[in-house]
């Protein structure tokens, strides 16, 4: 019996009258020309989530076999940032910016991994068969977001960025790419409408503002080690500030680093009373980390009053819980405009929300036509903030 005479819901002969058709048409030279230039165009693609999805270590790519940012030492980690929340020791291989990997060993020692490697910016390499590149994330010095390419998928994993200008670090750039990408995932730690910063000159303005009504307090500033501290005081050289500023002991080695990479912190000294020094500090700036705030450190110094540089102080709440008297709303993330804005000017096919307020933005997305979903990812917290 021939294929013709097969009976029309046979799948068989549908199979068999397309090939026979396909091979009809290939005999013509105009059609074989059209076809081989078809199949060579045909290019193999992945499932976004088979290129990157979430694991209890952390993001994790199977065919490159390495994760980005784990929480747990693992063979090979791809590093955003040098935030411990982000950068942990214990790994066998780091790829993660030069800064980034000096801001590792400035914090854990020169043994925080096997084999650390420089990962160049604006330029890709590969790591099993996947095309990695690293672009600035305006985050904190070394800040990096990481493109990772596969058989024509793209993802852009952001780790921590923000979009206001930061004159002690690079400034976010969008990578650019031929295709539009297929997953941005972006971080949601101020995601919700309620959080729109206040312009950083007029924060800044308010510390110096109550320095001048207060000449005789010292003004303590609560700021972690790594970025916020050294953009609280490249920012108040920017608005003329030139006095000597105090630090703290923890935040000396990472200013000196900062210093070493070209940004010019001024006159800088340790935050040391010796007996019969307290009135020298009156009138002083002095930079500590949150956790010396409440400590009686804070106290020796003249009729203190407590400052904290961060997005949550936004929330009076946070403010009071804290005992902060000046709060200075100044953020390392973006707000929740400069959120939208990003995944607008990005336009990618999905959005991928972690590590903060995913609901509000996820719902966002759905609102204005943009596929999201939350990617639960552990171990995250807003050391920075």
């Amino acid at each position: 019996m021939g294929w013709e005479n097969l009976p029309s819901c046979c799948g068989l002969r549908r199979a068999t009258s397309r090939l026979v058709a396909v091979q009809r048409l290939a005999a013509h030279p105009v059609v074989t020309l059209i076809v081989i230039v078809a199949n060579h165009r045909r290019t193999k693609t992945v499932k976004p989530d088979k290129l990157l999805h979430p694991t209890p270590k952390g993001l994790y790519c199977p065919p490159g076999d390495f994760y980005i940012d784990p929480v747990a030492p693992v063979a090979r980690a791809l590093i955003t940032h040098g935030h411990a929340d982000h950068a942990r020791s214990g790994h066998d291989t780091v790829w993660a910016t030069d800064q980034t990997l000096d801001i590792m060993a400035i914090r854990y020692g020169a043994d925080h991994c096997k084999t650390p490697i420089a990962a160049p910016l604006r330029e890709m390499f590969e790591i099993n068969g996947v095309n990695i590149g690293f672009w600035p994330a305006g985050h904190v010095l070394g800040s990096a977001q990481i493109l990772v390419e596969h058989d024509d998928t793209r993802i852009v994993a952001s780790g921590d960025y923000k979009r206001r200008r930061d004159p002690s670090c690079a400034p976010f750039e969008v990578i650019p790419t031929p295709k539009r990408l297929d997953a941005f995932i972006t971080e949601a730690t101020f995601a919700l409408p309620v959080f729109r910063h206040p312009d950083t000159a007029g924060e800044v303005a308010k510390l110096l503002e109550s320095r001048r009504q207060f000449p005789d307090s010292a003004h303590m500033v609560g700021v972690y080690a790594l970025g916020k501290a050294q953009r609280v005081i490249r920012h108040l050289r920017e608005e003329g500030h030139k006095d000597t500023i105090y630090i703290h002991g923890s935040l000396a080695k990472l200013c000196e680093y900062y210093e070493t990479q070209g940004y010019d912190l001024g006159p800088l000294a340790p935050a040391t009373l010796a007996k019969g020094e307290k009135g020298n500090f009156a009138g002083a700036i002095v930079l500590g980390p949150p956790s010396a705030m409440t400590d009686k450190w804070a106290r020796r110094f003249p009729d203190p009053i407590t400052c904290f540089a961060s997005g949550w102080m936004q929330v009076r709440q946070r403010a009071r819980q804290r005992g902060v008297e000046l709060p200075i709303v100044l953020s390392d993330h973006c707000d929740w405009d400069e959120l939208l804005d990003t995944i607008e000017e990005i336009d990618p096919k999905e959005v991928w929300v972690t590590h903060g307020r995913d609901d509000a933005l996820v719902r966002w997305c759905e609102l204005n036509g943009r596929v999201a979903r939350p990617l639960h990812l552990i171990g995250y917290e807003d050391e920075n903030e």
